[in-house]
């Protein structure tokens, strides 16, 4: 007698940690990425027409006729050498310190650096603490260890340090503090310079390991750059970075800058992950960055974004004004809006889907609650004329009678 097959669910067998949360938010973004019907303020995308174009192909030519296998064979786990040390040489151009070899790990992208962090040092219930609101793919991260993470609040200089340093005083004292202090996702403020020698100075006096997300701080429209946090404080902080959004993120290319014996626990953890950054990415990296190519797309990029960047704020003065406030970045891809009463982010951002405009809510920003009226916008991948007309189109939400 045949035995039916029974139905099965596998839901009750799924881990905790991967039960909803940021992971859920990620992807509804990234579902964005590709959709032609909507004006999308949603993702934070550089725009293709920054990318290399024919340069990059010659270079890959080059390097698929002139015989040398290493492109496309298994790398060192910590990077093949020629790229480790254009890397290292580009930190030590921005930040005014070279890592020495011990202290530089190639990854695959900032966020598997930040995956490589959490499975270095984070055991369950371990607490971390971000700013709140932060980068979703931090928040995921971190929680995927089972640890707890805390927020601190943000204002237009970044990190509220003294809300840290009250946090800190009830201890015990967390092993990570999370920041992206350069035009910070999703808020687009930066640290002052003030408050980026307050930090480090906690972390040295509390034993915290200071994670520095780099990912938007060449991308400056306005200002001076303050010093990075790894340059004020090499002991206490490791630096992460990634090329996706100035190069292309198509190679997932990323690095981490720390002390050595940190770095050397992050490898051991990345040869039980992906063992290596991918070959090839590395070496076209390399060689487009030798040529001077990287600088000069980085500065065409800059002047993109900073006239989207510009468009945005001229669009939310005509069409927000009077029903929310917004900051002003510097730099990166955001402006973060908060909504005046009685507006609630997420039931704008339906009404806004409704009309034709993607935006992100706030609430996944926050890892403890929070961001019920705030909004994301992200310019980068929206032309000019198209910011106009979705800002326009949310703003009749908020004031219809306008």
């Amino acid at each position: 007698m045949a035995v039916e097959p029974q139905s099965r669910t596998w839901e009750a067998s799924f881990a905790e940690r991967t039960r909803g949360g940021a992971g859920d938010a990620i992807a509804a973004i990234l579902a964005f990425a590709g959709a032609t019907d909507v004006i999308s303020f949603a993702g934070g995308f550089p725009d293709p027409k920054t990318f290399p174009g024919k340069a990059l192909a010659e270079i890959h030519a080059e390097l698929v006729e002139n015989g040398d296998a290493s492109p496309f064979q298994y790398a060192p786990t910590r990077g093949l050498p020629g790229p480790r040390d254009y890397v290292a040489s580009r930190v030590e151009r921005l930040d005014g310190r070279r890592p020495d070899d011990p202290e530089l790990l190639l990854t695959s992208g900032a966020i598997e650096a930040l995956e490589l962090i959490g499975k270095a040092f984070l055991d369950e219930g371990d607490e971390v603490v971000v700013e709140a609101p932060t980068y979703l793919g931090g928040i995921m991260a971190f929680e995927s260890f089972e640890s707890r993470v805390r927020g601190v609040p943000l204002d237009d200089e970044g990190m509220q340090v003294d809300a840290l340093e009250s946090l800190l005083a009830r201890g015990p004292a967390p092993k990570l503090v999370y920041t992206i202090p350069d035009h910070q996702n999703p808020s687009g403020v930066s640290l002052t310079a003030e408050r980026r020698g307050r930090l480090v100075e906690l972390a040295r006096r509390h034993g915290f390991l200071l994670v520095e997300d780099v990912a938007y701080r060449e991308l400056r429209y306005s200002g001076e750059q303050p010093p990075s946090l790894w340059s004020l404080a090499p002991e206490a902080v490791v630096q992460i970075g990634t090329f996706s959004k100035t190069f292309v993120p198509g190679v997932r290319l990323g690095w981490a800058v720390g002390p050595p014996e940190v770095v050397a626990r992050l490898t051991w953890a990345k040869q039980l992950t992906d063992q290596c950054a991918g070959a090839l990415g590395q070496r076209l990296l390399e060689e487009y960055g030798r040529r001077g190519l990287l600088d000069r797309q980085i500065a065409a990029a800059i002047e993109l974004y900073r006239g989207r960047r510009d468009a945005l704020l001229a669009a939310l003065e005509r069409y927000f004004a009077g029903a929310a406030r917004w900051t002003r970045s510097a730099g990166g891809f955001f402006s973060w809006v908060e909504l005046d009463p009685p507006h609630e982010a997420v039931a704008v951002a339906e009404q806004a889907l409704t009309a034709g405009v993607a935006i992100v809510p706030g609430g996944p920003f926050f890892p403890e609650g929070g961001g019920e009226r705030h909004l994301r916008i992200s310019f980068s991948l929206v032309s000019e004329e198209e910011i106009e007309e979705g800002i326009r189109r949310v703003g009749a939400l908020l004031c219809p009678s306008r």
